[in-house]
């Protein structure tokens, strides 16, 4: 009888946790950690789950054939060769993507939901639970890797790269997929709110990415040694799929198994340390007496003592009352200005490293595309988080049932986007006309083609920021999630016209080298680059600002949350 209760007992409390065994398991006597099995279970009965495997290897097959025919003038193995690369770079972004996407909120939005302390009445452990979320979005992400796998094994077909190169980015692959994931489940074990969430977690990844990259790379500038320090580079995914390939493997192939051995390493140590912090960090604890909490602490450091948050609170709220609740952090216009600092450090460096000119032409370029992505990816995430939030937690119907307009609505977050990114986005302008200039100034035979390219992208940039604005707006009110939101508008007005323009770039390069015809001038690629982005501009902007005008309010509604755009 005593036998029986025992058995009783653990079954009722599997079951009150959700979570129970199947009769394999259960015959065969193996441990299985419950909460795992459990969000299999689930994650196998979604659709997105199969679905998305599908449109990433769609994806992955579209990108291949653009690079195929746009490079059809090359020989076998050098067009392999770039085949190969291009492929490799979407799926390491695909990767590094991975945690941002899939794990950033998923902790965070249990303590929101209050769910996360009743998995701990049960018997489960933080380990179980930390290791069930990663089970859940590890199952979709990695479907949707195991779908690149084929796609990138076309190369080692047409003789371009070795077995050994494709196993070893398969292996890099798979070991970035779960660093970037560890590192979401990790900065979501620390926080509450999915944009504190998000921005740990890209702090984190640019910590790893660029940061210990960037002190090898100092240090090996200033040392009079001209000492570059491996180590620093070991725990960056990037490194260990650069130095995958066979002309660095051949001279460097410690350095490229001790890059995956620190990299798996250091994914492991995230996750225990997710483990150990998840019981502990799930309670909304009171300060007692004159003791603050850790959060406490961060939202004095994030919005200031009270008395600045009282002078900030009026001179807000006079202004618009949605700007002051979109434009709260003090340190969000900084932010913007401490990356601009970073490239600034970095344009210095490879200028001083490489003796490039300060007018290179190639260089302005390159400046230029890394200035208009950072402020238009910025923006597009920002304008999103939010209206979003509000709309999940319910707040957006509370707000719309005040005097408050929509019109004050959408004014507010424009307010609030100016007071964060007007000021660099005037430097940034200036910056750009400044260099445009000087180029076309020191051009030989008055070759205006990178001044004319610059000045094109300006124009292209406000352009894109103000479309970027209304469908961000509108597919935070449509989208699931703040992050589906934010991929869904740069998506459309960012990656949409990229895709047409390589698009047509490549059928016209096949054409051209069958049946041996000159290639367009770069007025038709710039041309073509602009209007396709214009018009994408003005389709996508014109109907995202026409919804919010008439039915606003309809998609603020919770009925509406997940209707299609």
């Amino acid at each position: 009888m005593n036998g029986r209760r025992d058995k009783l007992r653990a079954f009722l409390r599997r079951e009150k946790s959700g979570i129970v065994l199947s009769n394999e398991h259960e015959d065969a006597g193996m441990s299985f950690p419950p909460i795992v099995d459990r969000e299999l279970r689930i994650a196998a009965r979604r659709h997105s789950t199969y679905w998305r495997r599908q449109v990433v290897a769609l994806g992955a097959i579209v990108v291949g054939v653009l690079i195929f025919l746009g490079n059809l003038q090359k020989a076998g193995p050098a067009l392999a060769q770039d085949v190969f690369i291009g492929l490799a770079v979407l799926a390491m972004l695909y990767g590094l993507a991975a945690g941002r996407l899939f794990t950033a909120d998923c902790l965070s939005q249990e303590k929101r939901d209050g769910t996360l302390g009743l998995l701990f009445l049960t018997d489960l452990k933080g380990s179980d639970v930390v290791l069930g979320k990663l089970a859940v979005t590890s199952l979709s992400a990695f479907y949707g890797l195991v779908a690149l796998v084929p796609v990138l094994a076309v190369p080692l077909l047409m003789g371009g790269i070795t077995n050994g190169e494709f196993w070893r980015l398969v292996l890099v692959l798979v070991n970035t997929l779960l660093f970037s994931l560890a590192i979401g489940i990790f900065v979501s074990a620390l926080s509450w709110m999915p944009r504190a969430a998000m921005g740990a977690n890209f702090l984190v990844l640019l910590i790893f990415l660029g940061a210990l990259p960037g002190c090898a790379a100092a240090i090996d500038y200033f040392h009079s040694w001209k000492l570059l320090i491996h180590p620093f580079f070991f725990a960056c995914p990037a490194y260990s799929c650069f130095m995958g390939f066979d002309f660095n493997y051949s001279s460097y192939k410690a350095e490229f198994w001790w890059s995956v051995g620190v990299t798996h390493a250091v994914t492991w140590l995230l996750v225990a340390l997710a483990s150990w912090m998840i019981p502990r960090a799930w309670q909304d604890k009171a300060a007692g007496g004159d003791k603050k909490t850790w959060r406490e602490r961060r939202q004095t450091w994030i919005y200031g003592r009270p008395a600045k948050r009282k002078a900030l609170r009026l001179r807000l709220l006079a202004l618009n009352p949605f700007c002051w609740l979109a434009a709260r952090s003090r340190f969000k216009p900084f932010s913007v200005w401490i990356a601009l600092g970073f490239i600034a450090g970095w344009w210095l460096y490879v200028r001083l490293r490489l003796s490039v000119g300060i007018f290179d032409e190639a260089f302005s370029v390159a400046t230029a595309i890394l200035l208009n992505s950072l402020l238009k990816l910025w923006i597009a995430i920002e304008s999103v988080q939010k209206l979003a939030e509000d709309h999940q937690s319910g707040a957006l119907e509370l707000l719309l049932s005040t005097p408050l307009s929509v019109r004050d609505i959408v004014r507010g977050q424009l307010l609030a986007l100016r007071r964060q990114f007007l000021g660099p986005l005037l430097v940034v302008l200036v910056i750009e006309v400044f260099l445009a200039v000087q180029v076309a100034h020191n051009a030989y035979q008055a070759d205006q083609v990178i001044p004319v390219c610059e000045l094109t992208g300006l124009v292209m940039l406000l352009c894109d920021i103000a479309a970027v604005f209304y469908v961000a707006m509108f597919s935070a009110l449509t989208a699931r999630s703040p992050n589906f939101a934010s991929v869904n508008a740069i998506s459309r007005v960012l990656i949409l016209p990229w895709i047409g323009f390589g698009t047509v770039a490549a059928l016209t390069a096949a054409w051209c080298s069958t049946f041996s015809i000159r290639l367009p001038g770069w007025r038709f690629y710039l041309s073509l680059w602009f209007f396709l982005g214009l018009a994408a501009d003005l389709a996508f902007g014109l109907h995202a600002w026409w919804r919010l005008r008439m039915q606003f309010r309809e998609l603020a509604l919770p009925t509406a949350k997940g209707a299609k755009a």
